[in-house]
């Protein structure tokens, strides 16, 4: 009696997996997105979700990529958590939390367009700044975790992605790869459990192919992250900062595409 019930079970969640053809593309995304994520911290809606449009439903993507975001942000934390700035993350959390507030409440009420185009210019003119312009000796100061952390909360409410935001904040006031590179990983792990349960209770999780799809995925995100974090020890600060300083200035060129 027992593997008459099962049966069907399996059956179900077997038949909930993706096809082999709509699998192999998705994990190739997904390498490459992790990829990024591992040396910059953010990013993966923003390489994969193209990719991913042509295999699964669009409405799906931001809340399975929450998954594996936390999953991926939690490995980071664990294996070394005593690198991450908590300073940093107290002057970036509750402006986070702040702006998370106020982007739900914007999305409610203002064109969200007009303000993702206003947001992309400034990132791709910051990001083309500090490829090409002069070598400042002076760091930002505390004061601009306020700005940076509630504009990161507001994008991520609005568009789930804002980490660029606090990479961009962080990478001028750390010295340590690997301190950036934790407490980046923290402050995403943070943002995208709040946003997790959020669709949480929504019922989003209730599509059942949704979530055997991020179970199938789990694989290539570890891949890419594995990759992405040997990458990044094999980086000086300064070729660290132009790498994330690139996936700022692409990150931005593909919000202005989003935008138009």
């Amino acid at each position: 009696m027992p593997v008459s019930l099962s049966a069907p079970l399996v059956d179900t969640f077997i038949s909930a997996l993706p096809a082999a053809g709509d699998w192999l593309l998705m994990s190739a995304a997904v390498i490459v997105a992790y990829v990024i994520f591992g040396i910059a911290g953010f990013g993966t809606a923003l390489v994969a979700s193209p990719v991913l449009a042509c295999a699964m439903p669009v409405a799906q993507i931001v809340p399975m990529l929450a998954l594996l975001d936390f999953g991926a942000a939690s490995g980071s934390v664990l294996r070394n958590v005593r690198e991450a700035d908590t300073g940093e993350l107290r002057r970036l959390l509750p402006a986070i939390i702040v702006g998370s507030v106020a982007g739900a409440t914007l999305l409610l009420h203002l064109r969200p367009d007009v303000l993702l185009r206003a947001l992309a210019w400034f990132i791709c003119a910051y990001a083309v700044f500090s490829l090409v312009g002069p070598r400042a000796k002076s760091r930002l100061s505390q004061a601009w975790a306020i700005p940076f952390g509630a504009a990161g909360g507001m994008l991520g409410a609005m568009f789930g992605s804002g980490g660029f935001l606090y990479a961009i904040y962080l990478t001028s006031r750390l010295e340590r790869v690997e301190a950036m590179r934790v407490t980046q990983a923290t402050l995403i792990g943070l943002s995208t459990l709040v946003r997790a349960a959020m669709f949480l209770l929504a019922g989003v999780y209730a599509s059942l192919p949704m979530l055997m799809n991020a179970v199938s995925l789990i694989p290539a995100m570890a891949a890419g992250m594995w990759l992405g974090r040997h990458i990044t020890l094999r980086l000086s600060r300064q070729q660290f900062v132009k790498a994330v300083n690139l996936v700022v200035l692409a990150a931005g060129l593909a919000l202005l595409l989003r935008g138009r």
